[in-house]
């Protein structure tokens, strides 16, 4: 198939695509960080429209988006509102006009009106909806990330500790998260492409591994990295404040696209596969 991966260098494009390409798909990947001209929100787009018009299907991964530390800063700014608003207009509008399959990733965020991010991917959802597309509902999603200023919690957790020798927390560890390792997800959203005549966009399609983990004891599991490592001098600093993102609001993942796809990877041996592959990294550098 000729697919289209919108967002192909971003933390789950950047792995999809190779994942596509194994498997033997033609993949077009689009992503403002491979070239200026790139850039989704540009209205009109020339390279956007020859991919969606020339595509058999279409991953719509892009998104203004980093982890916790991104959104606390940005989501309430004119600029991240802005951007993604005119990205979702300028590539829904042209999955209307050529009528191409595709999968929007959402958020389980969605239904918090309270964060910026949340009500945009709401939208986001709504425009899926009208055309027909599919919605999958991302937890959060861990591998390797390039961008540390938009890095997500387990990746920057493992800078932290390679830098400074403290893994930082923002809060004090408490709220609970869902976390699935980039492949499995990609295994997923490939899962959702090959039946898509299976699912309508009412479909809950939640992709996470469905294990509720304290985000401290996600830190203490890195930690326990690097000391495996012979790091034994990186500790876990626990912060003072609650959650402030989402509130420490919990939502309930939707199991039914286990029918169709279930994770492997664990997450001990998730978090092991991105630690090791960042540690040798910094180590070779």
């Amino acid at each position: 198939m000729k697919v289209t991966v919108l967002g192909s260098s971003g933390q789950v494009g950047a792995y999809l695509t190779e994942y596509l390409e194994k498997l033997g798909h033609v993949v077009t990947g689009l992503d403002i960080v491979n070239s200026p001209d790139q850039d989704l929100t540009i209205i009109p787009n020339q390279l956007l429209e020859a991919a969606i018009a020339d595509s058999d299907y279409v991953f719509f991964l892009a998104f203004d988006v980093g982890g916790s530390r991104y959104l606390k800063k940005y989501q309430h700014t004119y600029q991240f509102i802005n951007n993604n608003t005119r990205l979702m207009a300028n590539v829904f509008g042209l999955l209307e006009k050529y009528k191409t399959p595709f999968v929007f990733a959402s958020s389980q965020m969605s239904n918090m009106s309270y964060s910026p991010y949340g009500v945009l991917k709401n939208v986001g959802e709504m425009y899926t909806k009208a055309l027909g597309g599919l919605i999958v509902k991302f937890w959060n999603v861990y591998g390797i990330e390039r961008d540390m200023d938009k890095a997500h919690v387990i990746t920057d957790f493992i800078r932290k500790g390679m830098e400074t020798g403290v893994i930082s927390m923002m809060t004090d560890g408490q709220e609970q998260r869902e976390f699935l390792y980039a492949e499995d997800c990609c295994a997923a959203l490939t899962t959702v492409m090959n039946n898509h005549a299976d699912f309508t966009s009412n479909d809950n399609l939640h992709i996470t591994n469905f294990e509720p983990m304290r985000i401290i004891d996600m830190a203490e599991i890195i930690m326990n990295c690097f000391h495996k490592a012979g790091r034994p001098d990186v500790t876990v600093y626990i912060g003072p404040d609650k959650d402030t993102v989402q509130q420490d609001r919990k939502n309930q993942a939707d199991k039914y696209i286990l029918n169709w796809w279930q994770p492997k990877v664990s997450i001990h041996d998730g978090i092991a596969k991105v630690f090791e592959e960042m540690y040798n990294e910094q180590n070779q550098n």
